[in-house]
């Protein structure tokens, strides 16, 4: 005869309050998230030294990251970031998210202030209007200096390949790059 199992068994089988058995990570979620920590802390290596100085983390995770900056041979480099993405397994990985997260946005920030500079000059140097348009989104610029810029700027462009400077190009940009911070 058979003995019938018993709520009272060896646990083998542990259940949620609902009577459910929880379901463990599959070994590809498992690999996911090791993929995941792996490239946070690619990203970390990348990161500035002064940004990554003011990074809460354990000091054995940021010599690993020290380490992998200063390893050269492909072989050994990937054997690092491994072990980065363990040591990261054990930390507290959201604020060092975060922190890679504003510094891609603050790239991008930058990046979309340079293509809006560049879209100015180009609208500066084909139209009148564009001067209209910018002092009006610009009240405190100086208009006399911008016109001057901007003159300057189609002279340059209105010369022979071989005879531009480009410098008037140049200081009408740097002149929308500071007015329009």
């Amino acid at each position: 005869m058979r003995a019938h199992p018993s709520s009272d068994d060896d646990g083998a089988h542990e259940r949620d309050d609902d009577g459910a058995t929880p379901e463990r990570p599959s070994k590809t979620q498992l690999k996911k998230a090791s993929h995941e920590l792996q490239d946070l802390g690619a990203a970390l290596v990348e990161m500035p030294d002064d940004r990554l100085a003011s990074l809460a983390m354990d000091e054995s995770l940021r010599e690993a990251i020290r380490e992998c900056r200063r390893t050269r041979s492909h072989e050994g480099r990937r054997r690092q970031m491994q072990y980065v993405g363990k040591l990261m397994r054990r930390a507290d990985v959201q604020p060092l998210r975060e922190a890679v997260a504003a510094l891609q946005l603050g790239r991008a920030k930058d990046a979309l202030a340079l293509h809006e500079a560049e879209r100015w000059r180009t609208e500066l140097v084909e139209s009148d209007e564009a001067v209209t348009r910018w002092s009006a989104a610009h009240p405190g610029s100086d208009l006399q200096q911008l016109r001057s810029l901007v003159r300057a700027a189609r002279k340059d462009a209105a010369a022979a390949p071989e005879q531009r400077s480009g410098r008037a190009y140049r200081d009408l940009f740097k002149f929308i790059r500071q007015h329009h911070e």
